[in-house]
């Protein structure tokens, strides 16, 4: 550890004796603190972690902490900053709801909803709610959950530990309503129905797979769609998904024989023919409806089709 004292008014906790002997790294990792062990260890290396004052590093993960020890984290530690690739800075943060519990984002697309711990990294949806809070004097944002970096529309992230696990059980619960519209091509038969499949995710490739119903790797998928427009070899869909996996719409429509427009992981060529231009997935969270976490109120949100979105449709209506 480096002797290098860092300001008085940091965020802290103090190791209560049912936590002595905890690990760093898991002391810092819980919900009510920095949330992941990915997040313990970018803070551990930009030196952010501060244990009685001292500043610690990744060497001391490991280390067992005694009751009494205060841990302070130092976020905004002058030269610790992630260097940010991309457009995208506190003007693209469109919100559409926040209380003291939570808050709701219009997410754009080609914007992360978590930022990745490399180097270099590129922005994210979750960074630029940090900064928005971090000037309200507030703690960092927590993840509720996430759509993909190209795809637009509705995110949620918790402003406490409790919003945070009461949202995310309702998500677990499948109770939210979250309806998502997309381009595809081809016509999906018939224009109204449901998709059920085993999926499983491939680490290596980084893409879901459809897999056995009998795998035991595999987990369930299911969603409702409905065609709502349809142009010459391709239509508008909307789904509302049930379960809510890892690019779940994506790979159940290419499933199917219907990939996104714009899709450059779930496709084929055989399927497209000749590729529409467009400059990511076609698809948008439309609309987004849940419970609050403490009243218990019914919150109901849609995110309008982006502009880009919109002249993709214009384009094929033509």
């Amino acid at each position: 550890m480096n002797d290098r004292r860092p300001p008085a008014d940091l965020p802290q906790w103090t190791v209560g004796a049912g936590e002595a002997g905890v690990r760093l790294d898991k002391f810092l990792a819980a919900a009510a603190r920095l949330g992941s062990r990915s997040r313990v260890v970018t803070a551990l290396e930009r030196g952010r972690i501060y244990v009685n004052d001292v500043e610690a590093t990744l060497a001391d993960a490991s280390s067992r902490l005694a009751a009494g020890v205060v841990v302070a984290v130092w976020m905004d530690k002058p030269g610790t900053a992630r260097k940010r690739r991309g457009a995208f800075n506190a003007g693209a943060l469109r919100i559409l709801f926040e209380d003291d519990a939570l808050i709701v984002l219009d997410k754009p697309a080609g914007l992360l909803s978590v930022p990745l711990d490399q180097p270099d990294a590129a922005p994210s949806a979750f960074d630029l709610v940090e900064d928005h809070l971090r000037s309200q004097g507030r703690r960092r944002p927590l993840v509720v959950h996430r759509i993909d970096r190209d795809t637009s529309g509705l995110v949620v992230f918790a402003k406490d530990a409790r919003a945070q696990e009461e949202l995310k059980a309702q998500f677990r619960r499948r109770e939210p309503e979250r309806i998502y519209r997309a381009v595809v091509y081809g016509h999906p038969y018939p224009d109204a129905g449901e998709w059920r499949d085993r999926l499983v995710w491939d680490e290596r490739a980084q893409i879901q797979k459809g897999t056995h119903p009998r795998d035991p790797n595999g987990t369930d998928a299911s969603c409702e769609y409905e065609v709502l427009e349809t142009f010459g070899e391709t239509s508008l869909i909307e789904v509302r998904l049930h379960t809510g996996k890892r690019n779940q719409i994506r790979i159940q429509a290419r499933l199917r024989g219907h990939p996104l427009v714009g899709e450059r992981r779930y496709t084929f060529d055989s399927a497209v023919g000749r590729p529409i231009p467009f400059s990511r997935h076609a698809l948008h969270a439309y609309r987004l409806a849940f419970h609050h976490p403490f009243s218990g109120r019914a919150l109901w949100f849609e995110a309008p089709i982006p502009d880009d979105f919109a002249q993709l449709l214009t384009l094929l209506r033509g």
